[in-house]
C-alpha cells in the first residue's frame, strides 16, 4: 500500500533530482538509458532510485507524468484568460518551449505506461480541445480547426528545427509563428481533408 504521507524534504529533493537526471539521460540515450546511470547523474544511488520508483518503467512513467502535468497545468490556467487567441499562442509556446529545453522524443516513445499516464494524456488533450474550442467561438482561429489538429501540431516547431544543423535556440519561434498564423480564418482555404481524431 502506498503512503499519503507527504515526502521528507530530503526525500523531495531526491525526487526531484531523479526526475530531473532520468529526464536528461532518457533526452540522450533514449529508453536504453540506465537506471545506474540515472542515479550517478542525479548524484545517488541505485537504492535511492528504487526506494522512489519500483523499476525504470516506473521512472519514466513519473518522467512523462511530470512533463504532461506541466503541460495541462498552463493550459487550465489559460483556460481563464481574456483573449482565447492569445492564451491558445501561449499555451503552445509553453509546449515549444518545453520541447526546446530538452529533448522530449523518448515521450512518444514511452507509450502508453500505465493508467496515470493514459489519464494523465487524457486531461491533457481535453484541456487542449478546451482552448481550442474557445478560440475558435471567438474567431481567432479557422471554423475548421479542431483539438486534434493543434495536439498534432504542438511537436512540430522542434521537429522542424531538429534538421537545421546549428539551430539557434530560438528558431522555433519561427515556425510556431507560422503554424498559428495557418490557423487563424484571414485569407483560409478550405482544408482538403477532415481531421482525425486522437
Amino acid at each position: 500500500m502506498t503512503s499519503t504521507r507527504p515526502l521528507r524534504a530530503d526525500a523531495s529533493r531526491n525526487r526531484r533530482l531523479l526526475l530531473t537526471a532520468a529526464a536528461d539521460e532518457f533526452a540522450e540515450r533514449g529508453l536504453d538509458a540506465s537506471v545506474a546511470d540515472i542515479a550517478r547523474r542525479a548524484g545517488l544511488g541505485k537504492g535511492t532510485v528504487f526506494r522512489h520508483f519500483a523499476s525504470k518503467d516506473d521512472l519514466l512513467a513519473a518522467v512523462v507524468l511530470d512533463r504532461i502535468d506541466e503541460l495541462t497545468a498552463a493550459g487550465e490556467r489559460l483556460l481563464g484568460a481574456a483573449d482565447p487567441g492569445s492564451a491558445l499562442l501561449e499555451f503552445l509556446t509553453v509546449a515549444a518551449h518545453q520541447r526546446q529545453q530538452r529533448d522530449l522524443s523518448f515521450l512518444q516513445e514511452a507509450g502508453d505506461l500505465n493508467a496515470d499516464v493514459t489519464g494523465a494524456r487524457t486531461r491533457m488533450f481535453d484541456t487542449v480541445h478546451r482552448l481550442v474550442d474557445r478560440a475558435r467561438e471567438a474567431g481567432a482561429v479557422r471554423a475548421d480547426v479542431t483539438g486534434a489538429d493543434v495536439i498534432l501540431l504542438m511537436c512540430a516547431p522542434n521537429y522542424v528545427t531538429s534538421y537545421v544543423p546549428d539551430a539557434p535556440p530560438d528558431l522555433w519561434r519561427r515556425y510556431l509563428a507560422i503554424i498559428f498564423d495557418g490557423l487563424r480564418p484571414e485569407g483560409a482555404h478550405a482544408l482538403p481533408f477532415p481531421a482525425p481524431s486522437v
